[in-house]
């Protein structure tokens, strides 16, 4: 009978996986010796391997070329990093490597974008789209950068008045973009997003206020949709109307020659995970050329946004499982050395799934088990893995210690959680290591003290 750990993964998922394999007993991460980085500097600990970065860039860079390719797509297309899923420097420093452009949510992302020209990370003809509501600072710091040669930072423009708030301070001609205000799937409380201008106003509001203005030169239409990009009637749907609008825009506007998609690319969150990638970019490239045919507009150049995609399969976070409580006959909760909560937010703030694996004992017997952080709030426990949302593991044993990975955790995770801050029930924040091509490690942060929380406090 097989009752191992090991054999539990191998009936269930195809696995060993290009990244996920098991040597001696432990599992390894890109080839990453995960209980060699325990044993050197313990846990709980967070990490990022930044090559992955790169690698997702570049794996849909080579996508949209192929789709390009084939269907005889006239459009260029430019893949943008959306900063807000990961702001560490480290990480931009490694997108950054691949030719891509950047989006920005708000004004300090600005600050950002000036340290990166500061250190030549980032050329005068990038494109910088920046989304979000525009408020002073952020409008100030938007022009100050056009004002200083960035001729394609590209204000998106989510509501009517933003216009007349760039045109205060930038001077001369400028690009803007109009984000579409899509509707939000019907599970939602309302029935249409908060950000950017309504389907049937925009339109309208360019012949009214952007037309005749001769700063503004409009280049994008924007379409950008909560759930991401999937292959349902929904996204179907949105998309459509988008197209239709776009071809009703250009007709009107000239200038017009590019439309953002957005981001919302998924990303592996179990050993089943299945996405066609290249079906749907193939597909979104198609009906976007069939529908400009249609109305005898050229195609618009391609923007892309990936946060998520760019950045989270490059992260993970190890824990130690410290002790397991039987509260009855049938719930054993394996209790972590950190906190669900402060470590990876989204598992309990939207149930949100991880890669969630052992590290060591894979020739162990295993168990079901329920995870529990170490936080007093009834809320900080995990348990949404696969086998109908049960989490099997190998059987705790005191004297032989067990580690467990939640992998693919690199887009917003520190910043929702308070990277350095004020940590729920005061649980400190990990050590956080950074792992580049060749496996050196360097330490990014140590673990909180708890004088750093103090002083935060005012103690």
């Amino acid at each position: 009978m097989q009752t191992k750990y090991i054999d539990l993964i191998q009936q269930t998922f195809d696995f060993p996986q290009e990244e996920f394999k098991v040597k001696n007993g432990e599992l390894t991460f890109h080839d990453i010796d995960l209980s060699g980085l325990i044993k050197e500097y313990g846990t709980p600990l967070r990490f990022s391997y930044l090559p992955k970065i790169s690698s997702n860039i570049n794996l849909a860079k080579s996508w949209f070329k192929s789709a390009i390719e084939k269907i005889g797509y006239e459009g260029q297309y430019n893949y943008c990093y959306c900063t807000k899923s990961s702001h560490f420097s480290h990480v931009l420093n490694e997108a950054l490597k691949n030719d891509i452009h950047l989006e920005t949510s708000s004004a300090f992302d600005i600050n950002i974008v000036e340290k990166l020209v500061d250190a030549g990370k980032i050329r005068k003809d990038q494109y910088i789209i920046c989304n979000g509501f525009k408020r002073a600072q952020y409008v100030e710091n938007i022009a100050r950068i056009i004002n200083k040669g960035f001729r394609n930072t590209m204000p998106i423009i989510d509501n009517y008045e933003e216009v007349s708030l760039l045109d205060q301070q930038i001077e001369g001609a400028y690009k803007i973009g109009i984000r579409i205000a899509s509707e939000e799937e019907p599970k939602f409380p309302f029935y249409t997003s908060r950000l950017g201008i309504g389907y049937k106003n925009i339109v309208n509001f360019y012949k009214e206020s952007l037309a005749n203005n001769p700063k503004v030169e409009l280049k994008m239409l924007h379409f950008f949709i909560n759930t991401g990009i999937k292959d349902n009637a929904y996204y179907w749907n949105e998309l459509s109307k988008c197209l239709k609008v776009f071809c009703e825009l250009k007709k009107v506007c000239p200038t017009l020659d590019s439309l953002n998609i957005g981001g919302g690319f998924p990303i592996k969150n179990s050993l089943s995970f299945e996405y066609e990638y290249e079906y749907m970019i193939e597909e979104i490239l198609l009906q976007i050329k069939d529908v400009c045919t249609e109305n005898n507009v050229s195609v618009p150049n391609i923007f892309t946004e990936f946060g998520s995609f760019t950045v989270g399969e490059s992260g993970g976070i190890i824990y130690e499982v410290l002790y397991q409580k039987k509260q009855n006959d049938r719930e054993k909760w394996n209790m972590i050395n950190s906190s669900f909560i402060t470590t990876l937010p989204d598992s309990w703030a939207i149930n949100k799934r991880f890669v969630m694996l052992p590290i060591n004992r894979w020739e162990s017997r295993y168990e079901r088990v329920l995870l529990g952080g170490l936080t007093c709030d009834s809320d900080d426990y995990y348990n949404s893995e696969q086998h109908m949302n049960a989490i099997y593991l190998p059987v705790f044993k005191k004297d032989d210690p067990l580690y467990i990975g939640f992998f693919n955790t690199g887009a917003y995770q520190d910043s929702i959680g308070g990277f350095g801050g004020i940590q729920h029930c005061l649980i400190p924040q990990p050590k956080y290591l950074v792992i580049d091509e060749n496996h050196n490690v360097k330490v990014f942060s140590e673990q909180q003290k708890s004088e750093e929380m103090l002083s935060i406090l005012g103690y």
